[in-house]
């Protein structure tokens, strides 16, 4: 009975402990709302700071700000893909009222937008290579809508490659690159040249619009290969890039192309919003020739420039390894440096082939440096001339053999003899995807 009455006065506390745990559960859900509100409070203060100027440059105009996307100002993706009004590429309209044309549009709009940090990557990039690609697009008479297919095709890297095989800003195949004039073997790379590559970028898609009248396909051919463009449009019996049904890969390649322009010309309008200090500087430099009458460190070429090797190499990412081997090099160095720089190269030059027991002087006939470095290098351009010079009689005096020469390819020497592709590389043992190198000797007659 003790037992039992015990157990019902512990029960008749029970509902009081219920309340009293209920009202510590409220009251901490209470503090936790005001905390949660303070802390959204100084957020917004801390990024609503200054303010940007309207327009698509999103120009700031005073305090700071965090970075190039704002979460309170980027537009919801349903608004970013919607368009209204007509829409061009290169000159050419897009079809905007065929339902499928603005479906795969809009697809594109959604995915790079979705990446939102390779955009602000893109539109930093842009700023230091599209001045050197529009004046090139320019000279060529081209549409500069084209520089947004390098934006497509490698994020403006010149780095970059596929597993395929391309590489460079424009990802040329080793076989186009070379028949566009790229010097393509173990020491020099031209596909990852801004300047050289963009030229070759430039021949080619003058020849495809000429092929297709069409800018559209031209970028089609481009992309999987203009014969292969032919084909389809034969099989299908259709001649309007819109309504081909092409690989995928191709078939999304125009419209990335268009939606990377859209947005890298318009910002503000999907939420990127930079200062001007935000943007990469425009990329420079100067231009030098340097005649190599032997394998050198590059490192040579990098104290003749007061630079250092990383420099060199960023700014020439065409050159492999660590040394340039024996020949003429068109080089990049820092901007101001060619004032000083032969007299430099000459100075280092001496040095190393004296340290390698091999003075340029005892080569030339001229033992001394010092006042004598103009001279010495006088004396390895005039030899560097003649053994061109030479190599191009010898060319021309046999007509069974060719002698390679700087931005020679298998199929245009071959075209130059009257000979087949094949021919050539049966006469020579070689593959369709070797690789020929400056100097070297080629049979073009059994």
């Amino acid at each position: 009975m003790k037992l039992l009455s015990s157990s019902s006065n512990y029960i008749k506390f029970i509902p009081g402990l219920i309340l009293t745990f209920f009202l510590l559960f409220i009251h901490a859900l209470v503090l936790s709302i005001h905390t949660l509100e303070a802390n959204e409070s100084s957020f917004q203060t801390a990024n609503t700071k200054g303010t940007i100027s309207s327009g698509s440059s999103g120009t700031y105009s005073s305090g700071t700000y965090s970075s190039a996307v704002e979460p309170e100002r980027i537009p919801s993706l349903v608004k970013s893909a919607n368009y209204s009004g007509s829409l061009d590429f290169c000159g050419s309209r897009i079809p905007l009222h065929i339902h499928d044309v603005r479906e795969r549009l809009e697809k594109e709009m959604l995915l790079i937008l979705w990446d939102r940090a390779q955009v602000i990557l893109w539109i930093k990039r842009a700023s230091q290579y599209f001045p050197h690609m529009e004046k090139t697009l320019r000279e060529y008479g081209l549409p500069l809508d084209l520089k947004y297919v390098a934006v497509i095709e490698s994020g403006l890297r010149s780095q970059a490659g596929s597993h395929k095989g391309a590489v460079g800003t424009w990802q040329f195949m080793p076989g186009t690159g070379q028949d566009y004039g790229l010097r393509i073997d173990d020491n020099i790379d031209a596909r990852k040249n801004l300047i050289e590559s963009t030229r070759a970028a430039c021949d080619y898609f003058r020849k495809l619009y000429a092929r297709f009248n069409s800018w559209p396909l031209a970028l089609a051919a481009y992309n999987m290969g203009e014969n292969g463009l032919a084909k389809e449009m034969a099989q299908q019996e259709v001649y309007d890039y819109y309504r081909l049904y092409l690989p995928q890969e191709t078939q999304r390649y125009v419209f990335r192309a268009i939606v990377a322009r859209e947005i890298m010309e318009n910002p503000a309008k999907y939420g990127f919003f930079f200062s001007k200090e935000d943007y990469y500087p425009v990329l420079d430099f100067a231009r030098v020739t340097v005649d190599c009458p032997a394998r050198i460190p590059l490192t040579l070429v990098a104290r003749a420039a007061k630079s250092y090797f990383k420099e060199i190499k960023d700014l020439n990412p065409d050159i492999r390894g660590y040394h340039l081997e024996k020949g003429r090099y068109s080089i990049l160095i820092p901007p101001g440096m060619d004032k000083v720089f032969y007299q430099e190269f000459a100075m280092e030059l001496n040095r190393y082939q004296a340290g390698s027991g091999q003075a340029i002087g005892q080569q030339s006939g001229n033992t001394g440096a010092g006042s004598n470095n103009h001279k010495t290098l006088n004396t390895i351009r005039q030899q560097s001339s003649k053994e061109e010079k030479r190599a191009s009689s010898g060319a021309k005096s046999s007509n069974r053999y060719h002698v390679v020469r700087v931005g020679d390819s298998l199929t245009g020497i071959a075209q130059s003899y009257g000979i087949s592709f094949d021919t050539l590389l049966k006469l020579n043992n070689l593959a369709r995807k070797s690789v020929i190198h400056p100097g070297q000797k080629l049979i073009v007659r059994p």
